[in-house]
């Protein structure tokens, strides 16, 4: 194992990780600002109205997204195993 190995699989894990979180977090920010924005122009500042939302949106997005984060997922693991065999020798 070499350490070029090492930081590549670093970078490739910092990606996918990246990648896993990207639809949760876009779609809260976008679900954030279109509720912050009502709230400013309709100066009701409720609590509730900004969590709620949010969090039907981002488990509407997992859903939705789910099977692509999880195809992605077992892509990046089973090449992760398969290399396991090279690292021997």
């Amino acid at each position: 194992m070499t350490d070029s190995f090492v930081i590549a699989l670093a970078q490739k894990s910092i990606i996918v990780v990246g990648l896993m979180c990207a639809p949760a977090l876009v779609v809260g920010l976008a679900v954030g600002l279109v509720v912050s924005v009502f709230q400013a122009a309709t100066q009701i500042q409720e609590m509730t109205l900004t969590f709620v939302p949010k969090m039907v949106a981002v488990g509407a997005a997992l859903v939705f997204f789910g099977p692509w984060l999880l195809r992605s997922i077992v892509t990046f693991t089973t090449r992760l195993l398969m290399t396991i065999p090279d690292l021997v020798n």
